[in-house]
């Protein structure tokens, strides 16, 4: 639809990404998707943009430069502050008037596209669009303001006009002023586009936002229009989508679906003055997903195809119309924070010590701040808050950064972490946790805090002033080793931490940490709920489970998603697995669990392991294990997981849990899927032969090794001091154990403590050919250079 008339009105299919000194970032963006990607199924509203040259005519003609000039300038000396300067230069704006052309252009423009769509004053989004705004550099999020439900040309005009006025917010004055802009050079376009009636809407990004892992499409969603997710008011849902296998059709790679709370949601104003109105969610809708798999993949691989145009990562909003259910694409620009992170240093924190737990929500950043609480209801003047204190509010948004700028962290009862709010807190560099829920409530005024965003996803608000250490690693300084290094990943989150590591895989992943933090339902109460008499305890599985029709469905995707999550974070590196090994007193800590576990005097001796996953008590248990394996891989496209079986004492016994395996399709050899087998009883190492003709690898696991060759409780105190991996007994046992396998074919690896505390222990696996050591992330600078220095010795 051109129009070449005047060049103070732009349709988006004669604009492209050189447009941004014309119609700023947000419209040369919306422009470009629409010329070159409608092509390839990406849906892009249709809409024009008033040009950067209207708007300088909108000031001349206003003769409003000097009076801005001169407000500025009182700023920069110190003569009155930023909210004051920011209140009387949008007043000027707003006092201004339109020119009778001006007029005239905008209210042809949007009678035209009326037109188009076909509709009588179509409804339209009236978004600001800055001309140093979604640069590579600077992202400006959030800083302009934009109107939704724009009806008529008189309502459309002065949406406009308070687009203009939103140049200069207090946050985009402050914004401009730390990024070195000059103010009278960046100018305002203004984006009339169709608006979709959202029955859904969110942000997505084309990397992970926490840990930069840039294989990931990270999508949030929430009910109604995006502006309470952007605002920061709701706790969205959050999905992940592991992006090089988008190029795969036959492949469902969903590796997290979380539920937010969702408890508002933005709609149109169908009566009265407000052209939106917000309202409370119902119950339902809190509790189910928004968006399902196929609605996910669609997304993904929009965001991706967006990133391969741009050639870089990005952050896009989307919308979903309530009444068609078509989804499309309302904005796109670079993402700023984690693309241009240093990636040649890993600075990681973590806690030396821990307390109660006051609340927890979703973490901003990876680093941890502790200090006093100041609560705070409305962004108040920023000398009122104290530098270095924690700031604890209901909700963030952007007029809060002067506030965030002082702050050493952030605390918020809403939001989620995708908001414009969180966005510029990692730009600040500020730990955030969002999404508590009654943080303000249960935190009080002058509270001592520590906030850690370094566990994951989640975050915790602990009780006091906590000690905390912070590690920087030059990743170049690794050495690099013939023994392969590995790491041991306990949760999915926590994996993505370290995918800058150079390492060669996962050595250790425990499912039992899985299920006890994700799923937290004994898996036979799922099968087996007629034997659950309490009928709360049914009605949390209920709860729990309630997405699903068949519960045991929830145990086998949970797992499955936490297990590729955790699989992609290293692909196609191979990732061990280690089907469960909680002891029955463990079990029976699952929510049901105390219907299906006997109790043993002594469970770390007892019913574990291997024992459990072929007899009566568990095995339908341990074949949902194997069917989330089996989806890990197959649907999701994990091949690089290979499966461990703990605590296995006998050949026998090895025989019966595999053919457990092959009873739901996951058979050794089959789709190249490898089985190991720990290491960890001394039956393991004196019929190592017959072990190796029915696995690929041995892990050794030198806790339980060292417990079972020395006969001392590896949790007794009392023996502390005689319980050592380094006995010549247990080394005795691990070198026998590496020449047998290796005589056999088969490969040998450790994933105990022992290498990381004891420098001359990892020496002694070298000099034993050990094939591989999985050591935990935080020991792996100092490990492998003992074990490079071993490598040299031996070669002398």
């Amino acid at each position: 639809m051109r129009d070449h008339s005047n060049g103070d009105i732009l349709w988006f299919d004669q604009v492209s990404i050189s447009s941004i000194g014309e119609v700023g970032g947000k419209n040369a963006s919306l422009g470009e998707m629409y010329c070159q990607l409608s092509s390839q199924g990406i849906k892009v509203p249709f809409g024009f943009a008033t040009t950067a040259g209207l708007f300088r005519a909108f000031i001349t003609n206003n003769q409003l430069e000097e009076p801005i000039a001169n407000e500025l300038e009182k700023l920069g000396s110190g003569q009155q502050n930023l909210q004051e300067t920011g209140i009387k230069i949008r007043q000027f704006i707003l006092d201004a008037s339109f020119s009778e052309t001006q007029k005239s252009r905008i209210a042809e423009s949007y009678k035209k596209l009326c037109e188009k769509i076909g509709v009588t004053n179509l409804a339209v989004a009236v978004r600001s669009s800055a001309t140093a705004e979604d640069l590579p550099e600077a992202s400006f999020a959030g800083q302009q303001e934009s109107y939704l439900n724009i009806t008529g040309t008189d309502a459309l005009l002065e949406a406009c006009k308070n687009c203009f006025a939103s140049l200069y917010t207090d946050r985009a004055i402050a914004y401009r002023e730390e990024k070195g802009f000059r103010h009278d050079q960046v100018l305002l376009s203004v984006g009339v586009q169709q608006m979709v009636e959202s029955g859904a809407a969110g942000v997505m990004f084309t990397l992970d936002t926490e840990s930069g892992f840039p294989d990931a499409i990270l999508i949030n969603a929430a009910f109604g229009l995006g502006e309470t997710l952007v605002k920061g008011s709701v706790t969205p849902d959050r999905y992940m989508v592991y992006k090089p296998f988008l190029d795969k059709p036959a492949l469902k790679p969903v590796i997290e679906v979380s539920i937010g709370n969702k408890h508002q949601k933005m709609l149109f104003n169908t009566s009265g003055k407000a052209s939106t109105v917000t309202v409370e969610t119902t119950k339902e809708e809190r509790a189910s997903r928004v968006l399902n798999d196929n609605e996910i993949m669609q997304l993904a691989n929009w965001a991706n195809a967006i990133e391969k145009h741009y050639h870089r990562a990005m952050d896009i909003e989307w919308a979903r119309d309530a009444k068609t259910q078509q989804l499309y694409i309302v904005q796109a620009r670079p993402e700023t924070i984690e693309s241009n992170k240093d990636r040649h240093t890993l600075v990681t924190f973590q806690l030396k010590e821990k307390s109660a737990v006051l609340a927890q929500g979703a973490s901003v950043g990876s680093s941890i701040a502790s200090g006093c609480i100041y609560k705070m209801e409305q962004a108040g003047k920023a000398e009122d808050f104290p530098a270095g204190g924690i700031l604890l509010t209901e909700r963030t948004d952007p007029d809060w950064v002067p506030v965030m700028r002082k702050a050493a962290g952030i605390i918020t009862d809403t939001g989620g972490p995708t908001s414009h709010a969180a966005i510029v807190s990692r730009e600040l560099k500020v730990p955030a946790i969002v999404g508590c829920g009654n943080a303000t409530q249960t935190l009080t005024d002058h509270q001592s805090v520590t906030l850690s965003c370094a566990e994951g996803s989640t975050g915790y608000v602990y009780d006091g002033e906590l000690s905390f250490s912070t590690h920087s690693i030059q990743l170049a300084d690794i050495p690099a080793t013939r023994t392969k290094l590995m790491i041991n990943a306990a949760l999915p989150d926590g994996a993505l931490q370290w995918w800058q590591l150079p390492v060669q895989g996962i050595g250790l992943t425990r499912i039992e940490f899985i299920i006890s933090s994700q799923i937290r339902v004994h898996p036979m109460a799922l099968l087996h709920p007629e034997k659950v008499s309490d009928p709360k305890v049914s009605e949390t599985i209920s709860d729990i489970t309630h997405l699903y029709d068949k519960p045991e469905d929830f145990f086998v995707e949970t797992l499955a998603r936490s297990i590729g999550k955790i699989a992609a974070s290293r692909y196609p590196d191979p990732v061990i697995v280690r089907m469960s090994d909680f002891k029955s007193n463990e079990y029976r800590g699952l929510i049901g669990g105390e219907y299906f576990e006997i109790e043993e005097e002594n469970p770390m001796l007892g019913f574990r392991g291997a024992s459990r996953y072929y007899h009566p008590l568990y095995r339908e248990g341990f074949e949902l294990e194997c069917k989330a394996i089996k989806y890990a891989r197959e649907v999701m496209g994990f091949s690089n997981i290979i499966v461990m079986i703990p605590f296995c004492r006998t050949p026998a016994e090895a025989d019966k849990v595999l053919e457990v395996m092959a009873g739901v399709g996951l058979t050794r050899g089959s789709s190249g899927l490898q089985v190991y087998v720990m290491c960890e009883i001394p039956s393991n190492v004196i019929l190592a032969r017959e072990f190796a003709q029915r696995f690929d690898g041995f892990s050794i696991g030198s806790n339980d090794l060292t417990q079972l060759v020395l006969g001392i409780d590896r949790d007794s105190a009392l023996l502390k001091e005689l319980f050592d991996a380094r006995n010549d007994a247990v080394k005795s046992m691990i070198a026998q154990v590496i020449d047998i396998a290796h005589q056999n074919g088969c490969k040998v690896g450790i994933c105990g403590q022992a290498p990381s505390d004891h420098p001359e222990f990892a020496e002694f696996l070298v000099e034993c050919g050990i094939d591989s050591i999985s050591l935990n992330p935080d020991s792996v600078f100092k490990t492998s250079h003992h074990i490079a220095e071993a490598e040299k010795r031996q070669l002398k």
